[in-house]
């Protein structure tokens, strides 16, 4: 059965950082696409950043400030994000396309989905 489990969210305030893992199960890191994603309330899911074999991508949000790593060890992929600013807060997933490399942020591409992890920034 595969399953993605995020963990790490908080609340924190501005200029913090934060870790968030995202560990999956039934399926390999390895060789897959792992984007990480995040909705604000009110606003449309967005892609922040995703791990392949094909390489890493960052968004222009967080790209000067955020890194994206795996475990394959642990089956785990990690978006350490430090610098943290209010406009961050947001729910954050993790999503897999299983056996492939990434075909950009398109949402519809992700074959499973975690249930997010909430990050917080205050000011």
């Amino acid at each position: 059965q595969v399953r993605l489990l995020e963990s790490g969210g908080g609340s924190v305030q501005a200029g913090g950082s934060l870790t968030l893992s995202c560990t999956a199960s039934g399926f390999s890191v390895t060789g897959s696409c792992i984007g990480w994603f995040r909705q604000a309330p009110g606003k449309e899911r967005e892609g922040v950043a995703r791990v392949s074999k094909a390489g890493v991508y960052l968004a222009d949000s967080v790209k000067a400030r955020a890194t994206i790593s795996q475990d394959n060890a642990k089956n785990t992929v990690y978006l350490r994000m430090p610098r943290l600013k209010p406009e961050d807060s947001a729910l954050y997933y993790c999503a897999a396309r299983v056996d492939a490399v990434c075909d950009g942020f398109k949402i519809p591409t992700y074959d499973y989905w975690g249930q997010g992890t909430q990050v917080t920034v205050s000011s």
